[in-house]
């Protein structure tokens, strides 16, 4: 008998579900249902399997691994997986940020961060920007300032928790720099009138916006916040969760505004689908941190590290990050050229693999409605697409980096028939 169908009425509801689709396997950028229909996966498990679903060499590797040893306690065996991925990791990210500890989640990771900051500085305020989303737990989603929906009916939350704008250019319609500008003057005031710079431990910062609209900041913003930060002995948190390993078509998206985080933070696509995440900063830094005030019982998991050792060369041996600025400029033309014969698409913005596309009404304001009919349209072309943003009006697209550019059309062309039946 077939349990998975009765199974699913009991997942509680409160996993907002996009589709009814029941995955049987995945294989690079298809997933296959119980009646083995292939789907077209531009989700990646919300930016997780850059790698594509069952990479060889990441299924080969967490085999062997199982074999060999599932779980060693970091507290008990420093196991040789969690070695070998650190070295791996230092090939990749600054050599100052020599200090590692791992966890499961990026809410994990993020909730790391910010008591490692507060214990290393002593200060207790922690500086957020608007359209964030670090989270789910009650530290995390006090954080968290995407949605409402994130943190609605929780109050109250962690105290010392501020809030400055982020440059979201189309939301603004001013120029990039005048946004920038103002951004980083607002900034400036919060810091003369909500948090004191002597009481702000750190500012926390996705380099590209996630759930809040997939919106790259433009040029000098980041900047702009590490100088601040040093003027004042505040740290700068990079928060890399979605938009690293690839994902932008470098290792990491702060790399595009050569800025150098204090502390980041990183998970999604860093062991390909298994759970797994990480709090990086300078090792002198992680020794004001007092021993056994933080841990967890499964951060870095064996099989998980080995997954990401695997995943990183992966990315590194067969191009990925190349293929990632190649497909997404490939991507970015085409939903131009859509938005040029398609009034609704208000906005076309990313880097590398991470796009958003919003819809706007004929009047200027936020077209959820127009943009969820187009992700439905494509699902019932089997393309899998999802929504973000605070009015949850922008369509993300998150290919696997293993994208071909025959993939990409695909996507395309299904992305154009559904804008014209939704418009039709």
């Amino acid at each position: 008998m077939n349990k998975s169908g009765t199974g699913i009425k009991h997942l509680s509801p409160v996993w907002y579900r996009y589709t009814d689709i029941i995955g049987v396997r995945g294989e690079g950028c298809y997933l296959y249902d119980q009646q083995d229909n292939t789907y077209l996966d531009f989700t990646s498990g919300i930016g997780v399997t850059n790698t594509g679903h069952c990479h060889p060499r990441v299924v080969e590797a967490v085999r062997a691994q199982a074999g060999k040893l599932l779980h060693g306690q970091v507290n008990i065996v420093a196991h040789t997986p969690l070695l070998e991925l650190i070295g791996e990791l230092r090939t990749i990210i600054r050599p100052e940020l020599d200090g590692y500890f791992f966890s499961n989640s990026g809410a994990e990771a993020v909730e790391g961060a910010i008591k490692l900051a507060r214990m290393a500085t002593g200060r207790p305020n922690i500086i957020v920007f608007q359209g964030s989303f670090h989270g789910r737990t009650v530290g995390t989603m006090s954080l968290t300032t995407s949605k409402t929906i994130y943190r609605a009916g929780y109050q109250p939350l962690m105290p010392g928790v501020f809030v400055a704008p982020f440059p979201y250019v189309y939301r603004y319609r001013w120029e990039p720099q005048q946004t920038v500008d103002w951004c980083l003057d607002e900034l400036r005031f919060l810091l003369l009138t909500q948090s004191a710079p002597w009481e702000t431990a750190a500012m926390l910062v996705e380099p590209v916006l996630g759930e809040g609209g997939y919106v790259p900041p433009p040029p000098g913003f980041l900047k702009g916040l590490q100088k601040i930060c040093g003027e004042h002995g505040i740290l700068l948190i990079v928060d890399e969760i979605q938009s690293g390993f690839g994902r932008t078509g470098r290792w990491f998206a702060h790399e595009h505004y050569d800025v150098a985080p204090d502390i980041m933070v990183m998970a999604k696509g860093l062991a390909s689908g298994l759970p797994l995440s990480g709090v990086i900063a300078r090792m002198d830094m992680m020794r004001e941190w007092i021993p056994g005030s933080h841990g967890g019982t499964y951060g870095g998991n064996a099989v998980a590290c080995a997954a990401a050792v695997a995943t990183i060369q992966v990315i590194r041996e067969e191009g990925l990050l190349k293929n990632s600025q190649a497909r997404g400029e490939q991507l970015i033309d085409g939903l131009h050229w859509l938005q040029e014969r398609h009034p609704s698409i208000g906005d076309v913005r990313g880097l590398g693999l991470m796009v958003g596309v919003e819809f706007t009404g004929l009047d200027g304001k936020p077209d959820k409605e127009n943009a969820k009919a187009v992700v439905h349209a494509c699902q019932e072309e089997r393309l899998l697409l999802l929504t973000c943003g605070t009015w949850d009006n922008t369509i993300r697209f998150i290919p696997p980096l293993v994208v071909s550019a025959e993939q990409i059309e695909e996507g395309l062309a299904i992305f154009e028939r559904a804008l014209a039946k939704v418009a039709g």
